[in-house]
C-alpha cells in the first residue's frame, strides 16, 4: 500500500512537471473544500475549454509556507480561498489587481481595504452547533453561552477545531482573546480542555463527529451546518452572546504571473463571476451588497463577534505560541 501511495505522488508531481513543460499549464491552489474546488475546476473547462487549468487543493497553512519559501518559482498563478493573515503574510509576492474586481463589497472588505493585493473571497463565520438527538439522548439542556460549556454535564460532549491547524479553530480562539481579554481567555480555555472530547485537526472535524453522534456540542462552521440540516441532520445553530466569530479568506494572482494574459481572463472569471456562485450556494455569510442568499435554512442577521487582529498575522503566531493542547 505504501509503494502505491508513493507511487500516486510521484505521478502526480511528475503529471504536474510535464503540464508545466508545456508552457500553457495555469496552477490554481485553492483553500476551500474539495467540492467546490471540483466546482471551480468545472466551471474553468466549460469557460476556458482551450486552456489548461489545475484546480490544486492546498490546506491554508501549506499554501502560505509553499508560497512564501517559492516566492516566484511557485507553480502557483492563483490563489483562492486562503485566509487573509497568511495574504498578509505573502503580500510581496502578490500582483496589484487595482480596478479588476467589479463587484460592491461591503465597507472594510473592499480590494482597495487589503492594499488592492486581493479580493475578499468569503467570510467564515462559526457557531454552537448542536445536535439535538445527542442533546435529548443525555436530557441535556442545549447551552447559550461560552460558560455554559463549562458545565460537568457536557464533559466529552464537545468538539472544538485546534487552532494550531485550522483557521476555525483559530477565530474561536481569537474571539475569546478579544471578548474577555488574554489572560481570562486563556484561563477559560484551561477549564474548557477538560470537557473537549476533541480537538479536531480541521474546522469541519466537529461536524463530522456531531454528525457521528459521537459528541453534542460542536464548536463549528455556519454553512457546513445548515448544509448538514438540509441533508436531515438534527441541527441547531446558537450563536452566544459575544456573537459569531469569523475569519476571511481571500483571492489572489501571483505577481510573477501578472503578465500572462489567460492567466488574467481566468483570475477575471473567478473574482467576478465564481465568486458570486461560490457564495450563492456553497458559502453564504455576506461580504458583498446587495448579496443573495439561496441556501434554505440560512440564518438571518447573524451577529458577528469583535474579531479586530484576525489578519494580523504576528499576533496570531504570538497566540498560537501559548496555545498547548
Amino acid at each position: 500500500m505504501k509503494k502505491i501511495v508513493i507511487g500516486l505522488i510521484v505521478a502526480a508531481i511528475a503529471l504536474l512537471v510535464g503540464i508545466r513543460s508545456e508552457g500553457n499549464a495555469i496552477i490554481i491552489y485553492s483553500s476551500m473544500e474539495q467540492f467546490r474546488g471540483e466546482e471551480l475546476q468545472k466551471q474553468l473547462n466549460e469557460k476556458f475549454p482551450d486552456l489548461h487549468v489545475m484546480v490544486m487543493y492546498v490546506p491554508t497553512a501549506k499554501s502560505a509556507a509553499k508560497i512564501s519559501v517559492e516566492k516566484d518559482q511557485s507553480d502557483a498563478d492563483i490563489i483562492v480561498g486562503l485566509e487573509s493573515s497568511y495574504m498578509e503574510k505573502i503580500k510581496d509576492q502578490l500582483a496589484d489587481i487595482k480596478g479588476r474586481s467589479t463587484l460592491d463589497y461591503l465597507d472594510g472588505l473592499r480590494p482597495e481595504d487589503h492594499g488592492n493585493k486581493y479580493v475578499t473571497w468569503e467570510r467564515q463565520a462559526g457557531a454552537f452547533i448542536i445536535n439535538t438527538d445527542v442533546m435529548k439522548k443525555h436530557n441535556l439542556p442545549i447551552p447559550h453561552t461560552y460558560q455554559d460549556l463549562l458545565k460537568q454535564e457536557y464533559y466529552n460532549l464537545i468538539a472544538m477545531p485546534d487552532p494550531k491547524s485550522s483557521g476555525t479553530g483559530y477565530f474561536f480562539y481569537k474571539s475569546l482573546v478579544n471578548t474577555m481579554g488574554e489572560e481570562k481567555a486563556l484561563d477559560y480555555i484551561d477549564q474548557l480542555e477538560y470537557y473537549v472530547k476533541q480537538f479536531t485537526e480541521s474546522g469541519s472535524g466537529p461536524i463530522k463527529l456531531l454528525i457521528q453522534g459521537e459528541v453534542g456540542i460542536g464548536l463549528g462552521l455556519t454553512f457546513q451546518a445548515v448544509k448538514q440540516i438540509n441533508e436531515g441532520s438534527p441541527f441547531e445553530i446558537i450563536y452566544p452572546p459575544e456573537g459569531s466569530p469569523y475569519s476571511l479568506t481571500g483571492t489572489a494572482l501571483m505577481k510573477h504571473s501578472a503578465d500572462k494574459e489567460d492567466v488574467n481572463k481566468v483570475f477575471d472569471f473567478i473574482i467576478n463571476d465564481f465568486l458570486v456562485y461560490d457564495k450563492e450556494h456553497f458559502s453564504p455569510e455576506i461580504i458583498l451588497k446587495n448579496q443573495k442568499i439561496t441556501i434554505p435554512n440560512y440564518p438571518d442577521e447573524i451577529p458577528y463577534a469583535d474579531m479586530h487582529g484576525i489578519e494580523d498575522i504576528n499576533e496570531k503566531e504570538r497566540l498560537l505560541d501559548l496555545w498547548k493542547y
